[in-house]
């Protein structure tokens, strides 16, 4: 039977997605450097990921922590890092570029969401930084992603659920609206229920420090995430 939301978690090591594997997550985002919001994880960590994680792994593409405004060197790098996710078994890619003026870079990640074609691309959250984000939505569709990671340009997604939930209704069938920040057990229903969006992300970030390396708490946190997401209608 197929689930009615999907759990997607960030990790940064391969013991982290075991563990969120353990816990009844459904996706992994796969990082390094968690605490500066991700960036893009090695070639080994990629390897050893697809090799013992079961489930569907992303990959961030993210050269450097900062803006997402991009140099042409670090635009190649993404292309780069892109042809490597594939070549590694990476299920899907998750990536962002702005312009100058902070709105949607649509034909650079146009580019990439092509390049990385038939692997579905998600736009993390430099959606945020957009000035007006139902623009953006429209911006980031016309690029042909998937889905958009967003907190509804608020400090969490529950502060964001107004706006997220518009952001949902407005997608419709187009696109995926996929809320995070700040999503643990005990705020997940209450998310879900106003924003309306079936697919969920946590780092757990305000549950355990992204330098924790308690992955049986990690497991545990993750599995209530997942039980609390089963139980909804």
């Amino acid at each position: 039977m197929r689930k009615k939301y999907l759990l997607e978690i960030s990790v940064e090591s391969v013991e982290a997605a075991l563990a969120a594997e353990r816990g009844g997550a459904d996706r992994i985002e796969l990082c390094d450097s968690l605490s500066v919001g991700g960036i893009t994880p090695s070639a080994e960590l990629m390897g050893a990921v697809h090799e013992h994680v079961g489930i569907p792994a992303f990959m961030m593409i993210r050269p450097r922590p900062g803006d997402f405004v991009y140099s042409a060197a670090e635009f190649d790098a993404m292309q780069k890092e892109i042809e490597s996710a594939k070549k590694l078994g990476m299920n899907g890619v998750v990536l962002g570029i702005l312009d100058s003026g902070c709105q949607i870079d649509v034909i650079r990640t146009r580019e990439l969401v092509g390049l990385a074609h038939p692997l579905p691309t998600t736009f993390h959250r430099a959606f945020d930084e957009c000035g007006d984000l139902l623009q953006g939505l429209e911006d980031v569709i016309r690029t042909g992603a998937s889905r958009i990671l967003t907190s509804g340009r608020a400090p969490t997604a529950l502060e964001g659920a107004a706006m997220l939930a518009r952001l949902v209704a407005a997608a419709q069938s187009r696109i995926v609206i996929i809320p995070g920040a700040g999503i643990n057990a005990s705020n997940v229903a209450e998310i879900a229920e106003k924003t309306r969006a079936r697919e969920i992300h946590s780092g757990l970030g305000s549950t355990l420090p992204y330098w924790s390396r308690d992955y049986k708490k990690f497991e545990a946190e993750v599995r209530n995430l997942a039980q609390v997401l089963s139980r909804l209608p």
